[in-house]
């Protein structure tokens, strides 16, 4: 079963790449992140027309999530718990049956935090992870297998940017918030890349400006974790780099993960 997540960076600016995706790489189940629309407007005929099932968690202009599956949902869930006044749209879950039991993945946008001395932005940011760290610990004590897939906004490691230097100010390579990532994967998790390569220039997102794409000026923000019965399944995982050369393309490109699992 391939899982993937993708910060697709406005759904219907790039439907049309979405939709080839979506035939060239044939995904069991998709997390979209910045869909950057409201649920009503999401291009769901073009998507259902291609065999998959479509659950969004929208907002208007900016953030919003969403989970695209062959799948069946079995339930959907939408917001991260821990803030009933966060109306930001920035999770969303859903549950699957396979042939070795419940599958769970969430698509999760996590707040970029910037500038870090904003005395809003940047504590959003960690207390948001914090929410996502109580979640995931929760989650856990099911003993199922969960992927939680999205666009983290954190650089994990200096290997994970090209020029670490660069980000020494950024809310993404904060001590804070590298820790916070840090917890989160002491918690049990398997990081999928890094769990099968530790390759320098291993990217996921190249800015559209300064010609970073071109001078493959990128980093690593984008991941995929595993619970430990997910990563029991877990056989490859891959970034699919080509993405970001097609015409109008996101700022980031496709994260995939191959599991050893079947629909029920």
């Amino acid at each position: 079963m391939k899982i993937v997540t993708w910060n697709i960076n406005g759904v219907r600016a790039r439907i049309g790449n979405l939709t080839h995706w979506l035939t060239e790489s044939a995904p069991d189940i998709v997390c979209l992140q910045e869909i950057k629309t409201v649920d009503e407007q999401f291009p769901r005929a073009e998507i259902e027309a291609l065999g998959y099932n479509v659950e969004t968690h929208g907002q208007k202009g900016f953030n919003g999530v969403a989970l695209l599956s062959k799948l069946r949902f079995d339930e959907v869930i939408r917001g991260l718990p821990g803030d009933d006044a966060d109306e930001q749209a920035r999770f969303i879950e859903g549950v699957f049956s396979t042939d070795k039991g419940a599958l769970r993945v969430a698509s999760l946008y996590l707040p970029n935090g910037n500038p870090i001395d904003d005395e809003k932005k940047f504590p959003y940011k960690l207390s948001w992870m914090a929410r996502l760290e109580r979640w995931a610990e929760e989650r856990l004590r099911l003993e199922e297998a969960l992927v939680l897939a999205g666009d983290y906004n954190v650089i994990p490691e200096p290997i994970d940017a090209r020029f670490p230097e660069n980000w020494l100010g950024d809310a993404l390579f904060q001590p804070q918030t590298r820790q916070a990532f840090r917890r989160l994967l002491n918690l049990g998790f398997t990081e999928a890349v890094r769990a099968v390569t530790d390759a320098r220039d291993t990217y996921t997102f190249w800015d559209y400006q300064a010609g970073a794409w071109q001078k493959n000026n990128g980093i690593r923000i984008d991941h995929l974790l595993l619970s430990p019965e997910a990563a029991n399944r877990f056989s490859s995982a891959s970034i699919e780099k080509h993405v970001r050369a097609w015409e109008k393309p996101s700022d980031h490109v496709p994260v995939a993960i191959d599991l050893a699992l079947q629909p029920a």
